[in-house]
């Protein structure tokens, strides 16, 4: 058995987890079945930010040429950027703005990344490219406002440092495109945040000699992003699935760490961290995404990331997400928190638990989590992570904590193999592709957490409580000081009524 016994002694509980989260490419959003999913998301999360590929891809179509007398032409085209920030404002949550793909008529070669083709390589005129860019800044200021934009963070391309996602994964080409697109984006407002190289782990050189350059040649830099991921190399791959072992989730901790430590050694040492990618496996098909054991997994990276960066952003919120072309099934292993069909995965409640603990923390182990809220209650989100295979690994833990005298109200919820796991129901029903209505509302039932209620006593402000917790359990426990009102109901006889006492 475990013994927790909570202090008085405090923290600030750090929400960084909740400043940004993944999407599919931006022109996702003009689905309805997104915004359906982005709406959920916010209601029971509620992000700052939301950051995805394809603002310049041509299905959100904002560059264009025409012929106008002979001449070939730039046209910029703002119809669905609109629509797509429109509709993000509208749901609270604002653009964490990546800048790429390649528009195709400003492509220098034909190389392309995803099922959608975006475009890898750098402008065939980079003086098109800076006044392409210089033009969008602009329109989002006319549109939203300066004060609106200085707020959004711009981040330039996408993983340079691979060759999947930029030409040759030429370091030098891209420190030449950072540089003319931070200037062009600098000279419509000195104070918009720009930052970058947004490469994903593994070479984080690049972040040493992107600060350098960035100091020798007087470059802009606002901010540093990276992305990680703790998936190993793949042990099978077909066309439906994508198979990894995952690294201790100790990894990706220590990977932050340690970009830390090269920033704070920088000419730039107080530069804000933003990891704008993260997540188990890195493929779009991989099944451990859909399971209890993502959710485990991820809990403690939710609750000591923010000790080292400024933000970190889950890949993706939902299924809704074409990298590897329209999805197949219910559940193929997709990023999202949210399945198709608006059923949430074990990892959306991982969110929504940590979203309703306190602003204090008053106890922190590898497992567990104790904060306490403005009103006295505490809330506390624990996890039984279990890598190995087979059944059993249940444990038992005894948590002390600290509140006021008098009766408490105890509620849990719990996610693990057997509650809001809608990929076992899915798996139990012959797993269908494209399930009936009736099997979707099936799975949306399957989905919620177990809810546990109790009401207890707490002596000398001390309230223990002990739980059994199972393989891959996830649970959220809320205690909170009550008025017991019993007394003022007249005639008052539960023994009255049939089968009760």
């Amino acid at each position: 058995m475990k013994n927790i016994i909570v202090g008085t002694r405090k923290s600030t509980f750090k929400k960084n987890w909740k400043f940004c989260v993944g999407t599919g490419r931006l022109g996702l959003a003009l689905q309805k079945d997104y915004l359906d999913h982005l709406k959920l998301v916010q209601e029971k999360i509620g992000f700052q930010y939301i950051r995805g590929h394809g603002l310049l891809h041509d299905d959100v179509g904002i560059y264009r040429e025409i012929e106008v007398n002979g001449e070939i032409r730039s046209f910029y085209n703002f119809t669905y950027i609109n629509r797509i920030f429109d509709s993000y404002l509208q749901l609270g949550i604002k653009p964490f703005v990546e800048i790429g793909f390649m528009p195709k008529r400003l492509a220098s070669s034909e190389e392309t990344v995803f099922t959608w083709q975006g475009n890898i390589s750098p402008p065939n005129d980079y003086k098109k490219w800076s006044e392409l860019i210089t033009a969008i800044i602009t329109h989002f200021v006319t549109r939203y406002g300066i004060e609106e934009v200085l707020t959004w963070p711009f981040e330039i391309w996408n993983e340079p440092n691979l060759v999947n996602f930029w030409k040759d994964a030429n370091k030098k080409e891209y420190f030449k495109l950072y540089e003319v697109t931070t200037k062009a984006i600098k000279q419509v407002h000195p104070n918009i945040q720009v930052g970058g190289p947004a490469i994903c782990g593994g070479s984080d050189e690049w972040i040493v000699e992107f600060l350098q350059f960035c100091h020798e040649k007087n470059v802009p830099v606002d901010f540093v992003s990276r992305h990680a991921y703790t998936s190993k190399s793949p042990n099978k791959v077909t066309p439906d699935y994508y198979y990894q072992e995952l690294a201790e989730n100790e990894k990706m901790l220590n990977e932050f760490k340690k970009v830390r430590e090269i920033i704070d050694a920088s000419p730039f040492p107080h530069l804000p961290f933003h990891i704008t990618e993260y997540n188990t496996s890195y493929s779009p098909i991989n099944p451990v995404h859909d399971t209890p054991l993502n959710a485990t997994y991820l809990a403690r990276i939710l609750s000591e990331g923010g000790d080292y960066v400024d933000s970190f952003s889950y890949w993706t919120f939902s299924d809704i997400f074409e990298e590897r072309d329209v999805p197949k099934a219910q559940f193929h292993g997709g990023f999202g928190l949210i399945g198709l069909n608006e059923v949430p995965k074990p990892t959306f409640h991982l969110f929504a638990f940590f979203s309703l603990l306190g602003e204090e923390q008053l106890y922190r182990d590898e497992e567990t989590v104790v904060t306490r809220r403005k009103d006295g209650s505490i809330a506390l989100v624990i996890w039984n992570l279990v890598m190995e295979k087979g059944d059993g690994f249940q444990k038992e833990v005894t948590i002390e904590i600290p509140i006021v005298t008098g009766k408490v109200f105890i509620k849990r919820q719990t996610v693990d193999e057997n509650y809001a796991n809608p990929w076992k129901v899915w798996k139990e029903f012959g797993r269908p592709r494209f399930p009936s209505k009736q099997m979707v509302e099936t799975f949306k039932h399957a989905s919620v957490p177990l809810i546990r209620t109790a009401q207890k006593i707490s002596e000398d402000d001390k309230l223990t409580i002990t739980i059994t917790l199972t393989k891959n359990e996830l649970s959220m426990i809320e205690c909170m000081p009550i008025h017991d009102e019993s007394d003022s109901y007249i005639g008052l006889d539960d023994s009255l009524i049939p089968s009760y006492s």
